[in-house]
């Protein structure tokens, strides 16, 4: 995906993925990544104008050395808010994604860079595992296989949701804002059912 393409999405629209991502559920990796951008090095794997989504996956290596995931589900993406604001920006990613969002840091460089956040349906393994093609490049091999970092090749992943788009609307905050709004009138409903129970 381009910055461009990517600034053409809107928060709340839905899609389906064709081509290559770049999965890993690893905070280790993601250490890794950050490490490597703040010292100069080469990443592991080129994820530079890419994506980096947070997608564990159950696997097994092959005995002609290769991976086969046998399938993959979104992990909590907010766990890792405090290193992809740099990661966004280095890398110039312009697709990250899992589940849970990420905050106004996160969104602030992905607006700077032309980035959106891809929200994925939780528990929704058997939709996205269908959707995997081919797995094109494995690096991290020292790491549990579901912190590796993984390109697969896939079509028709998803639909996800642009949670988070380009323009820094935030479907998650939107959701908090609305959810604070609505509790005083809830908790009143529940205050005056209690008195008449």
């Amino acid at each position: 995906m381009s910055p461009a393409e990517a600034r053409s999405l809107h928060a709340g629209e839905m899609i389906l993925l064709d081509g290559e991502i770049v999965i890993t559920a690893g905070l280790p990796t993601h250490q890794r990544l950050l490490a490597c951008a703040e010292e100069g090095r080469d990443p592991p794997m080129r994820i530079a104008g890419g994506s980096l989504l947070h997608l564990g996956s159950y696997s097994r290596d092959t005995a002609e050395g290769g991976l086969e995931v046998l399938y993959m589900n979104p992990t909590t993406s907010t766990r890792f808010n405090p290193m992809m604001p740099r990661l966004i920006r280095h890398y110039g990613l312009t697709a990250v994604g899992g589940k849970g969002g990420l905050d106004a840091s996160c969104a602030q460089a992905m607006a700077e860079v032309g980035c959106v956040y891809l929200s994925f349906l939780g528990g929704g393994a058997p939709l996205h595992s269908s959707a995997i093609r081919e797995v094109r490049e494995v690096a991290c091999h020292d790491l549990v296989a579901h912190y590796r970092l993984v390109r697969l090749a896939v079509e028709g992943l998803g639909p996800v949701t642009v949670g988070i788009d380009a323009h820094g609307n935030s479907l998650f905050d939107t959701l908090q804002a609305r959810a604070r709004e609505r509790m005083p009138e809830i908790l009143a409903r529940l205050a005056a059912d209690r008195e008449q129970a």
